[in-house]
């Protein structure tokens, strides 16, 4: 790769220099004048050095002139800046590339397993846009870091034992429903939960029915929960195979719960007891003071986390574990990662955290426990239908499945382009648009890419560089950059770096596709041979966001 072959010379040139240690970067700058790559290494060394930035940019590039392959032009550039400009034929040869099945892949991750738990979704209740939001964003990880090398875990936890369970239960039982659809369950849990918050004896009943839920100590209770949980988890499977995710690995709360007691009472310099309870005196640390086994002596979330840790590393070894969840619970993980430092002080750089804002619709948040949500489903379900309203005159074979893929992949643009943390305002009618800036832009592009493809083939044209251009445009020089785009997406986890350039590669496409004809044109086979290039660097991209990619539209 090019910029690695940068990347290795300007670091041999700061050896060289006497500074061996300096950190800089190597990247695609903001306009395309300022060259194909752009390096600030000469702005640090200049720091460690003493010297004028610009005078050490100057050197670097005199002594790497013709001595880095596919570099035709060196320029330094204001305060010291370094703009590399690749040669014609590097930049064809890079095209070409496009077309290898490692085209995009990286080893930045090689040799490492990675366990990336998301989703989340808890049986009893519905599938909320939270847990959308989560399979978008730890699908896409998990994929990046397949991309670069990482042997990757699928992880899905979910809670099927706690207070949410009795909730939904306690109403179902009151109206006597053995065999529960998903709308009934949904419905008694919104209910059990108003119930528990208004009335004391409600309460007291629902904490005794999780006591019991625990201990399995009633056989109409066990039957219910059995069939209910059952029930829940089934239908996740239909909507993870819907959002394109298959998961290795289930852990419950029910598993984790038990382990998560012993690890609380095995440490009693790091819990103490109060009220009845068992807590971590946050505030020592300067945290929240959290429960950790209550009054009843349950284990409650933050006891079963410590149990998933336990249960993760006995059915499998990881060199890191990724948890994907919403902003909401940060200060909650503030605390179990100090206990995990305390209690397993070997997994303390091992267990990462990456969170998520909110999805808001104009109605502002939505809650599941008021019942005035939009579930994640009927999300998907809207969508969908409104997808397949504007294909109808199109009178496609498969419109049912295309309109349900171009769903998919509007949420899931809608998710990934923003950055680590940020809320979402999502706009339903916008997210299906073809204008740009959405998922359905995207597999648009990159079904026009393959009607071109076909009518290239039909009239047997076949793609070559024999008659290339003396000079290439825009959308070469910005095709070569999606290797490192998808290196650095992996690398900081962050998937919207593929999202916006994606984006940038579609808009470029069609310019170019606007400007001159590919059948019947001056370049007739490099035309088609560019073509393929995007559709196979869309098509891939796509991939590994995590977002459908149909044939037709």
């Amino acid at each position: 790769m090019i910029r690695g072959a940068i990347h290795a010379a300007i670091k041999e040139e700061l050896i060289s220099l006497g500074a061996p240690d300096v950190s800089f970067v190597v990247e695609r700058p903001g306009e395309m004048s300022h060259g194909d790559y752009a390096s600030n290494a000469a702005l640090s060394a200049a720091k460690v050095l003493k010297r004028n930035p610009r005078e050490v940019a100057e050197e670097i590039a005199k002594k790497l002139e013709n001595k880095i392959d596919g570099i035709e032009k060196i320029e330094v550039a204001g305060a010291g800046f370094i703009n590399f400009f690749i040669s014609h034929q590097a930049l064809l040869r890079e095209v070409a590339n496009t077309q290898q099945d490692s085209w995009g892949k990286n080893d930045a991750y090689a040799n490492k397993t990675v366990m990336v738990e998301y989703t989340d979704p808890n049986p009893f209740k519905e599938f909320h846009i939270g847990h959308l939001m989560g399979n978008a964003i730890g699908e896409s990880i998990a994929r990046l870091l397949e991309w670069s090398g990482a042997e990757v875990i699928r992880a899905n936890y979910q809670g099927d034992v706690g207070p949410h369970v009795a909730k939904a239960m306690f109403v179902l039982l009151e109206q006597q429903i053995e065999n529960p659809t998903i709308a009934q369950i949904s419905l008694a849990y919104v209910e059990g939960a108003k119930r528990y918050e208004e009335h004391s004896a409600d309460k007291a009943a629902i904490d005794a029915l999780n006591k019991k839920i625990y201990d399995q100590s009633d056989e109409r209770v066990n039957a219910l929960y059995k069939k209910g949980r059952a029930l829940s988890l089934k239908h996740f499977e239909e909507l993870y195979k819907i959002l394109g995710t298959k998961f290795n690995l289930y852990f419950f709360e029910s598993e984790s719960g038990p382990k998560g007691l012993e690890i609380v009472k095995a440490h009693p310099e790091v819990f103490e007891h109060s009220d009845g309870a068992t807590i971590f005196r946050g505030e020592n640390y300067g945290l929240h003071t959290r429960v950790f086994v209550n009054s009843q002596g349950l284990p409650t979330y933050e006891a079963k986390e410590l149990g998933l840790i336990e249960t993760k590393l006995e059915k499998s070894a990881f060199d890191f574990s990724i948890t994907v969840t919403a902003n909401e619970i940060k200060d909650y993980f503030d605390v179990i990662r100090k206990v995990i430092e305390l209690v397993f002080p070997d997994l303390t750089d091992k267990i990462l955290v990456r969170f998520h804002g909110f999805l808001r619709l104009t109605t502002g948040k939505m809650s599941s426990r008021k019942g005035n949500v939009v579930t994640g489903e009927s999300l998907l379900e809207d969508l969908t239908e409104e997808a397949e309203a504007k294909m109808r005159e199109r009178k496609l074979a498969n419109t049912d499945e295309i309109a349900q893929q171009v769903a998919v992949g509007a949420i899931k643009y809608a998710v990934l382009k923003q950055g680590a943390g940020r809320d979402i305002i999502f706009d339903p009618e916008r997210s299906l648009s073809l204008e740009g800036d959405s998922g359905p832009y995207l597999q648009y592009a990159h079904t026009r890419s393959l009607s071109l493809l076909r009518a290239a083939n039909k009239a047997g044209i076949e793609a070559s560089v024999v008659d290339a251009p003396a000079e290439v445009g825009a959308l070469e020089r910005m095709l070569i950059h999606y290797p490192e785009v998808v290196e650095r997406a992996a690398k900081e986890l962050e998937p919207h770096y593929v999202t916006t350039y994606l984006t940038e590669l579609a808009a470029a496409f069609n310019s170019w596709y606007a400007s001159g004809r590919v059948i019947g044109g001056k370049h007739e086979q490099y035309g088609v041979l560019l073509v393929q290039a995007v559709e196979q660097t869309l098509k891939k991209g796509l991939q590994v966001l995590g977002i459908p990619v149909p044939e037709e539209m």
